[in-house]
């Protein structure tokens, strides 16, 4: 007889999970953002997840995830320069515990945007004295937590660059070109010799790092400035780390100056790739502007914008994982998902970016993993308390959890398409 039934496309061992950042859940009194942004102040806990953690890692199991990835608050681990809190690791270890309790296969982020404040103020990217301060955390994280197959280094390293060193908005608030590079190659030096690190420690360890990947496209596709502008910033932001990674050299281009190559120590030092992706931004030439570029976020398709203002995209997907597939390497999606109070919309955009997850896994691109962001309403940078994410609601007064139709919706996908 003819079996009708549809066949199964995502693989039995494909990692269904959702993504979080320590600081945005939890605070800490000893990290840079605590006194960046005045929100924290009012704030200082936000979820209250570092002490309310079990109960928010029960949803995990309501969602019938297969993974989780989370990442430690250095500044509690090491509050001062020659201070390790052994309670704080004993608590990232019961996060760890718990997981591989209920099968869940935890993914770690060792660095996600926030640094002890005695980290900025001595030693921040910019100086090599930021090298040997993260190996040292890195290090007595790997030797210290047990049960972790999968590590990131570190999320989204060209943000952590763009905020903190071109546009100034984020730690330590530099606008500042030749510094921007010397903290590029000390962070990737960073990612190469943790790589060596964790592999040292843990044989079978898988290591990448969170890359974010936008589409662009020029503001006027018959303006020949807009189009450059689009093709360098493609080039920057989703080519330069992927050909970095096969070569050990960066080569930075900005339009009408000479291309600046870095050498850093990070050739084949992936294990996968993991890649965040939110959007598609359109440039045009503004001489007006820093730099020349001006960005904006177009609802061009009909999809609508979020509630951070950007454009929801979803084949974008699809042409940023072709682009990562040149790595020969599986590939994770480490982070997706939507700022919106329309549960709806929630719904409405994860399936369509699933949907393209499948499509991209019948075409033979090597996706070995979906984590949406997030679990909970959290904190986000320099937007506050307002942007919605979760997939289970967080009254901020109250700090109840209530669950989103999102949430049940995530939880239906995850079983239809895998079976589990």
């Amino acid at each position: 007889m003819h079996d009708r039934r549809k066949k199964k496309i995502f693989p039995d061992d494909f990692l269904w999970g959702v993504a979080t950042s320590a600081f945005q859940l939890e605070g800490s009194p000893h990290a840079d953002w605590t006194t960046w942004d005045p929100v924290i102040s009012e704030k200082p806990l936000i979820t209250d997840h570092y002490r309310l953690f079990r109960q928010d890692l029960r949803l995990l199991k309501e969602l019938g995830v297969n993974a989780y990835r989370f990442s430690i608050e250095w500044s509690r681990i090491q509050p001062r320069e020659d201070t390790w809190d052994l309670e704080a690791i004993a608590h990232y270890q019961e996060i760890i515990d718990i997981l591989r309790s209920c099968h869940i296969e935890p993914m770690l982020t060792l660095h996600h945007f926030t640094h002890p404040r005695w980290f900025m103020e001595r030693s921040p990217w910019h100086r090599t004295a930021s090298i040997e301060k993260f190996l040292r955390f890195t290090e007595m994280m790997v030797s210290s937590l047990k049960g972790v197959r999968y590590w990131l280094t570190f999320n989204e390293p060209y943000v952590i660059l763009l905020g903190g060193y071109l546009e100034g908005c984020t730690p330590p608030g530099l606008r500042d070109v030749p510094r921007s590079l010397v903290a590029l190659k000390n962070i990737f030096t960073c990612h190469g010799k943790a790589y060596d690190i964790i592999h040292r420690y843990i044989p079978g360890a898988q290591v990448s790092l969170a890359h974010n990947m936008s589409v662009f496209a020029p503001w006027k596709r018959w303006n020949p400035l807009d189009r450059l502008l689009k093709k360098t910033a493609n080039y920057f932001y989703n080519h330069s780390i992927i050909n970095a990674f096969q070569t050990g050299i960066f080569i930075i281009k900005f339009p009408f100056s000479k291309p600046v190559e870095i050498e850093v120590p990070i050739k084949d030092k992936l294990d996968f790739f993991g890649i965040n992706y939110y959007t598609r931004i359109h440039l045009r030439f503004n001489p007006f502007r820093k730099m020349g570029v001006e960005l904006r976020y177009a609802d061009i398709e009909g999809h609508g914008l979020t509630k951070m203002g950007w454009e929801v995209h979803p084949r974008g997907l699809a042409k940023v994982l072709r682009y990562a597939s040149r790595l020969d390497l599986p590939l994770m999606i480490t982070e997706n998902g939507i700022a919106t109070h329309d549960t709806g919309e929630k719904v409405k955009y994860m399936k369509k970016h699933i949907d393209v997850v499948e499509k991209c896994l019948r075409d033979g691109i090597d996706v070995r993993g979906y984590f949406y962001w997030t679990l909970i309403d959290n904190y986000e940078w320099l937007q506050g308390l307002d942007a919605r994410f979760g997939l289970y609601r967080v009254d901020f007064e109250t700090l109840e959890r209530t669950p989103t139709f999102a949430a049940t919706y995530y939880a239906y996908l995850i079983q239809s398409r895998s079976g589990m």
